[in-house]
């Protein structure tokens, strides 16, 4: 083999391995590309006061008012740490809310709609009212963010 060809083939193989990293990287950046429809969840809400240290230790933060989130639906908000947080109102008065992360690849959900959450980069959905694997190819459910109803708002606990 001649140095030519032992070039070439590393340069192939950086060049796959680089197309296999940058995807997921490019699926992340991609989620957030604004309301033109593609590629974007429209996000609502939720301001982060000043020293938040994520979701489990930030209680009492607001992350969107009820009114915003509608029944048998949702919206997908920022949670104090920046990361994304799926609320869904499964009736009047109870809401739910999880980990916008969808378990099987790291693409975020989208709103939740007819009590189902669905992750649109390869079909997954989750049931609203407890984040559970409706459909794969997830295997596990969405992780529970522990939220309440406060007045007109819907807090983290």
């Amino acid at each position: 083999m001649n140095t030519e060809s032992l070039v070439s083939r590393r340069a192939a193989l950086c060049g796959i391995a680089v197309a296999l990293a940058v995807p997921s990287g490019l699926v992340t950046a991609c989620g957030s590309a604004g309301p033109s429809g593609t590629g974007s969840t429209p996000t609502r809400g939720g301001s982060a006061p000043t020293g938040s240290t994520g979701a489990s230790g930030s209680a009492g933060t607001a992350l969107v008012a009820l009114a915003d989130v509608p029944e048998g639906g949702g919206a997908v908000v920022d949670g104090p740490g920046g990361e994304k947080i799926v609320v869904a109102r499964v009736s009047a008065t109870e809401v739910k809310a999880y980990d916008a992360t969808c378990p099987h690849q790291g693409s975020m959900v989208a709103e939740p709609a007819n009590g189902t959450i669905l992750c649109p980069s390869h079909g997954s959905q989750f049931a609203a009212a407890d984040g559970a694997v409706k459909k794969g190819p997830a295997t596990t459910g969405l992780r529970a963010v522990a939220v309440r109803v406060d007045g007109d708002q819907v807090v983290l606990t």
